[in-house]
């Protein structure tokens, strides 16, 4: 008996060259090894970015094994039980789907945390805004914090995590996002650390706080349509910054005004080319200390002021 890990190929980069991606393999001949190595070649044919990688997380994610154990069990057969939902994974990845949607789950900053379309999927620029906050706390500790547009909770969490003392509050327009963010605080043992409400950017909170952080849409919206596929998966909400990027920004600045306490601190998350602007912004507002400070990868990423 025969099967075939058999993907049709939507119109698009690869169609011609690649019009079907089909594997004929006898039943029980297919072992890790060959699905990564075909997988692979697929992959790359559709210009998914880090194609070995990508198949290798699938598995993992799908049989529950770690990406050093399947080195360890290469010339382990698969079952057609086993590859069924994995052709249809493969199939949605080749298609843009992000990784993360398909698993599930996104590191971030040495956590995992569970996400759904509803919620921007967690980068490692963001990780560059909790440093700066970490940092500061060691400098002037942060008993009240807001996290702005909490999404899955990243922040919020990871504060919470490394402040325990803190009170901290995470504010989403969508009860979706929010969802996401309770399940991930139980998931972490951390439900109750964090207090979770609906609302418009600071519109619910009651100050003052200590801090202020946020990572708010800040992508301009003609630059939308032109991202990545894996991109324009995550929801709109949570990246049209409006004509030029910066209309949260602008009302989260005004916002932050109201509700820091005298010296509080305001930290976010920019585009790399919105520097300039976004300290031009908060020294309108009358924020001191101002400083734009790079990510990992040296852009602009993160906007600092005080009160």
């Amino acid at each position: 008996m025969a099967f075939c890990l058999q993907i049709a190929i939507p119109p698009g980069r690869g169609a011609n060259s690649l019009a079907v991606f089909k594997e004929t393999i006898r039943h029980g001949d297919v072992n890790i090894l060959e699905l990564i190595r075909k997988t692979t070649d697929f992959f790359e044919k559709k210009a998914v970015e880090s194609p070995r990688l990508q198949i290798e997380s699938l598995l993992s994610h799908h049989l529950r094994l770690k990406r050093m154990e399947l080195y360890l069990q290469f010339e382990r057969v698969l079952s057609e039980g086993e590859m069924a939902p994995l052709r249809e994974m493969v199939r949605r990845r080749a298609e843009g789907v992000p990784l993360q949607h398909l698993t599930g789950l996104a590191s971030f900053y040495g956590m995992d945390f569970g996400v759904s379309p509803a919620v921007l999927i967690p980068r490692p620029e963001t990780e560059s805004l909790v440093e700066a906050a970490l940092k500061q706390n060691e400098i002037t500790p942060f008993r009240r914090v807001v996290d702005v547009g909490t999404g899955s909770g990243i922040i919020a969490l990871t504060l919470a995590r490394h402040w325990p003392e803190a009170e901290i509050l995470a504010v989403d327009i969508s009860p979706s996002a929010l969802a996401v963010a309770g399940q991930n605080a139980e998931r972490l043992g951390l439900a109750g650390r964090v207090r979770f409400v609906e609302g418009h950017l600071l519109s619910p909170a009651q100050g003052p706080f200590d801090l202020v952080i946020s990572n708010p849409p800040y992508i301009a919206s003609e630059v939308i349509p032109g991202l990545s596929r894996e991109v324009r998966h995550d929801p709109l909400l949570a990246l049209d910054g409006g004509p030029d990027g910066l209309d949260l920004i602008r009302e989260l600045v005004s916002g932050a005004c109201e509700k820091l306490g005298p010296g509080g601190w305001l930290m976010f998350e920019m585009g790399s080319d919105q520097g300039a602007r976004v300290g031009k912004i908060l020294e309108t507002a009358g924020f001191s200390e101002i400083r734009i400070q790079p990510d990992l990868a040296g852009l602009d990423r993160v906007a600092i002021g005080r009160r």
